[in-house]
């Protein structure tokens, strides 16, 4: 009987997912951030009824990631734009995602537009032991700090597995990607650091680093200087080779949004997890399906337009096998 048994449950696999949720905000004006643009008298005429088609919205798309392999949606899921945790509660609890019973870890950050990271995770699968925030230290020309999102550090056990996982927003290309550059490689000295302590204490550790970077794979800030630590291994180069990729911008595609790991995830163990394979979630009903954007992300906004869609990026997911 245990033969059988064990041959039944060997490779089951899991899936963890990261989704920029663009400006998931509530519709009440935050007198220390800049949300005004996204309340009811704002620009963007943010109001309950738009908000709510949002949240029932993304909540659809997270509960479908991943679930042809692994029949549960996502155990982890990253998500970065998102104002408190009002709105992550409001995600968790909508119908579409309420039988799967998430938590998540969220700190407000000290953004000035008042949008922060999260980590969503099924409370059945994952037993959340420690969070905390890495504060990341720009500074504006005229020497004033700049703020920007925290990195979100999350450690728990996933089916039992000691695992630690990094949730990461990174400083836009606003200004332009030259321009910028520096405070990306910034963000991913930081994150090597992190990644480093954590090795130090734990040489062995499985580390899972997600985020939109508003870097490609092949970027500095992600090749050069994040992966300068060999341990680490990026799936999503291989994606965008392919052509692959999470936003548009003047019709070139970019994979910003990525989901990074220590490369013990490919070793075949009876206790452990390993690396199955890597997508973007961009099925057709999350896409524009008309017009000269046909094939983008199907976003809220365009410009002061309300398109009523999900996000201006597509998710990201890996697969694991549980041996």
């Amino acid at each position: 009987m245990s033969m059988i048994f064990s041959k039944k449950n060997k490779k089951k696999p899991v899936t963890i997912g990261f989704y920029n949720l663009e400006n998931l905000f509530d519709t009440t004006d935050d007198k220390n951030t800049f949300d005004d643009d996204f309340t009811p008298a704002g620009k963007k005429q943010w109001n309950y009824r738009r908000y709510h088609k949002k949240i029932k919205k993304l909540s659809s798309v997270i509960a479908q990631i991943g679930i042809e392999k692994s029949k549960l949606p996502p155990v982890l899921m990253g998500v970065v734009e998102v104002e408190n945790k009002v709105v992550l509660s409001d995600l968790v609890n909508h119908k579409n995602l309420a039988d799967f019973n998430y938590g998540y870890a969220h700190y407000d950050s000290p953004d000035e537009r008042g949008i922060d990271v999260a980590l969503l995770y099924q409370k059945k699968e994952f037993e959340l032991l420690e969070s905390k925030t890495y504060p990341l230290l720009l500074s504006r020309p005229s020497g004033e700090r700049d703020y920007t999102r925290d990195v979100l550090y999350v450690k728990g056990r996933l089916k039992g597995e000691l695992m630690y996982i990094l949730v990461n927003h990174w400083p836009s290309r606003r200004s332009g990607k030259d321009t910028s550059e520096e405070n990306r490689l910034k963000a991913a000295e930081l994150v090597g650091s992190i990644v480093d302590s954590i090795q130090l204490e734990d040489p062995s550790a499985y580390i899972i680093i997600m985020g939109d970077f508003n870097d490609d794979p092949t970027n500095k800030s992600i090749k050069q200087t994040l992966l300068s630590n060999t341990s680490l291994h990026n799936p999503m180069e291989g994606l965008l080779a392919k052509g692959k990729g999470t936003l548009s911008h003047k019709r070139t595609w970019h994979l910003f949004d990525q989901i990074i790991f220590t490369k013990n995830f490919f070793d075949k163990s009876d206790t452990g997890f390993s690396f199955r394979y890597a997508d973007v979630f961009n099925k057709n009903f999350v896409k524009i399906f008309k017009g000269k954007y046909k094939g983008t992300p199907f976003r809220t906004y365009v410009g002061k337009w309300y398109k009523g869609g999900f996000s201006d990026h597509f998710p990201v997911y890996i697969y694991l096998n549980k041996e």
